[in-house]
């Protein structure tokens, strides 16, 4: 044993470097080129002479630069027509040898047009095989031109394809009404969801988006009328989509009809995927001195692995090594070892788990020195997306300080396991008091936290160094300590801006109910959009009901809408949380009630700076004067290089609910 540990060490401190330039040489002389398999373009109209495009039956291009999927030969007279239009190159979904996925989002805008006549059938978004497996003619338009007739549309096993549908008739699997619906190997969706207004006639407007790490696509849609009284709608399926897809697929819009005058366009339309980050196959044939050459170098490691070399030594080389520079530049928070987490947590016990986000858990820790509780936050191992919120909230939140901003104390990193360390908030969460009954709020104690969560935000957008948008102001991330003062939290999302200047981001990332309908239509997340969001936590302080109730009445769905039509006709008080059994102050809750509708306004425009509604809230500024019905929001085509991305979807959101 002696030799063997003699002949360890002789390695570690005089062959291991030899060794090392040796390994390094030979890997280098095979020359593997690492393959980017990431796609992305943007078409803000479509260019008759561009050669980007691939069709299949009547879809072509038109003179106004849009890409028509179906056409009406003869004027006036009913005949069949069908069109798929595809981006011309594959693109790479998913990797077998690996089996990782690839996060991806579209954006596009579609018209449908029937010339005053009776309209069918739709249009869908696509992703099938890369060749030609889809049926080159097709018959029948209850198959959007992705199947050739009835029979093929509801027989899964003849089919591959991914789909969400557009439909403008209701076949017999379909609902009675305009829908959206999501489709796989079948045109009778696994999910759908009546369209709120006619799809005919409007320039609509749809964003979709997939999260590998959760499976989760989302999909949201509405319209620019100006006379179109709704709200974007949303619709969510989880899906692993490499059970049903090959790793290469094509993507692109399809669409039939038959028996109809119906004109399907397409005006616009926006792609983006991460990248996969794989390299390219070793070829099978190496050498049997290659193949011993790799045993040995197994071997050498394996018994520095016993040593316990691998225990002492330097971080993933996957993990990005100017983050760990920039961590240590921060002034407050300190880095801890990863035992001191376990033996705090012990050993990140079921027990002690406080809660899930959307990249792992958030769990209850006792440090012994200090003598203090904490909350670590595990991000998931084989996160793409929380390691990057991850050094997104190091570096952000490490830097600054307020009284109504969670505290970061200190952060691990170590084999790609990420720990992030915060004070201990007793009283858990704003939601989990509001919508869970875990602490019965008084009035008092709601104002102040609406202030102080306005506060943080004042500090965020107009008194730190730099402009913090934070992209994800919901009730779940306001904490509150001991004396239930609001302390914003969880700044993963958060984007740096200098003052002056427009934040540009176009990834769409945040929670449904609390996202400004800009960021839903074209992503753009901004110091109007965090005020929006302040808007919505304000009504559900006042109210005690969440953003979305899709158990309420019909008109009380949505709590902005509710509490705004309410407003508009003098009866205010009646949205007051009735277990506040009115003991409130009548002035003040509405005060709050009316600048969380005015911090909500639909046109960002209108909406105040939230300085402008801090001083309204400590009375320093009069109350404004809204419209008595809520405003419609007005959308526009999503400008270049506009996308919706969410790893998750929130923890894009990506868009999905990240507790």
């Amino acid at each position: 044993m002696a030799v063997c540990n003699a002949g360890i060490a002789q390695v570690h401190s005089s062959t291991l470097p030899l060794l090392h330039i040796f390994v390094v040489s030979f890997l280098l002389s095979l020359k593997i080129p690492s393959t980017n398999s990431s796609l992305s373009f943007s078409f803000n109209d479509f260019d008759p002479n561009g050669n980007q495009i691939h069709f299949e039956g009547q879809a072509s291009y038109s003179g106004d630069k849009a890409i028509y999927l179906t056409r009406n030969q003869q004027e006036k007279k009913m005949n069949d027509s069908w069109g798929r239009a595809t981006y011309r190159e594959p693109f790479h979904l998913w990797d077998k040898a690996s089996t990782r996925m690839v996060d991806f989002s579209t954006n596009f805008s579609f018209g449908i047009d029937s010339l005053g006549y009776f309209h069918g059938e739709g249009l869908a978004f696509f992703l099938a095989p890369y060749g030609t497996q889809l049926p080159s003619v097709v018959t029948g338009g209850s198959g959007l031109g992705l199947v050739s007739n009835n029979q093929q549309a509801l027989n899964s096993t003849e089919n591959h394809f991914f789909a969400v549908e557009f439909d403008t008739y209701p076949n017999d699997w379909d609902p009675k009404h305009d829908h959206v619906g999501i489709n796989i190997n079948s045109m009778k969706s696994v999910e759908n969801m009546t369209w709120s207004h006619t799809l005919g006639g409007k320039i609509n407007h749809v964003s979709i988006s997939y999260a590998s790490s959760s499976k989760n696509l989302s999909v949201i849609f509405g319209t620019d009328d100006l006379y179109d009284n709704t709200t974007p709608q949303s619709l969510y399926y989880k899906v692993n989509l490499s059970n049903y897809l090959p790793e290469f697929v094509t993507i692109g819009f399809s669409s039939a009809r038959k028996n109809s005058y119906e004109i399907n366009v397409i005006y616009s339309w926006s792609f983006r995927s991460s990248d996969l980050q794989i390299s390219d196959r070793v070829v099978v044939g190496l050498s049997f001195g290659v193949c011993a050459l790799v045993a040995g170098l197994g071997m050498v490691f394996f018994c520095l692995w016993k040593k316990g070399i691998s225990e002492k030594g330097v971080e993933d080389p996957d993990f990005d090594l100017s983050m760990v520079e920039d961590f240590a530049t921060g002034t407050g928070p300190r880095k801890f070892t990863r035992q001191e987490l376990v033996l705090a947590t012990n050993n990140f016990a079921e027990a002690e788990k406080l809660g899930e986000g959307g990249f792992g858990g958030v769990y209850k820790g006792f440090l012994r020195n200090p003598s203090s509780y904490i909350a670590v936050k595990r991000v998931s191992r084989g996160s793409e997306q929380g390691v990057k919120e991850y050094a997104s909230e190091v570096k952000i939140i490490s830097r600054l300080r307020h009284r109504n901003l969670v505290q970061l104390m200190g952060w691990s990193h170590k084999k790609r396991e990420l720990l992030l360390v915060y004070d201990f908030m007793p009283n858990g969460s704003l939601a989990s008091c509001l919508f869970e009954g875990k602490t019965l709020l008084t009035w008092a104690m709601r104002y102040k936290i609406a202030t102080g969560l306005a506060s943080a935000l004042l500090y965020l957008h107009e008194e730190w160094e730099q402009c913090v948008v934070h992209r994800d102001v919901k009730s779940s991330n306001v904490m509150l300590d001991t004396d239930f003062n609001a302390k914003l939290s969880d700044f993963g999302l958060a984007r740096l801006v200098d003052h002056g200047k427009r934040s540009q981001t176009t990834v769409l990332a945040g929670t449904m109910g609390y996202m400004a309908p800009e960021c839903l239509m074209k992503g753009n997340a901004s110091k109007e959009s965090d005020v929006y969001s302040f808007g919505v936590v304000a009504l559900e302080i006042c109210c005690g009901r969440k953003s979305v109730e899709p158990k309420a009445k019909e008109n009380q769905i949505k709590l902005v809408e509710w509490v705004w039509t309410l407003y508009g006709v003098g009866k205010l008080l009646e949205a007051a949380d009735p277990r506040l059994c009115a003991d409130f102050d009548e002035k003040q809750i509405e005060r709050l009630m009316i600048v969380g509708l005015w911090c909500a306004h639909p046109d960002c425009n209108i909406r105040p700076a939230i300085r402008q509604a801090v001083n309204v809230l400590n009375y320093e500024a009069s109350l404004p004067v809204l419209p008595s019905n809520m405003p419609v929001p007005m959308y526009y085509a999503p400008p270049e290089n506009t996308y919706a991305f969410s790893l998750q979807a929130s923890y894009t959101v990506t868009i999905s609910e990240r507790g």
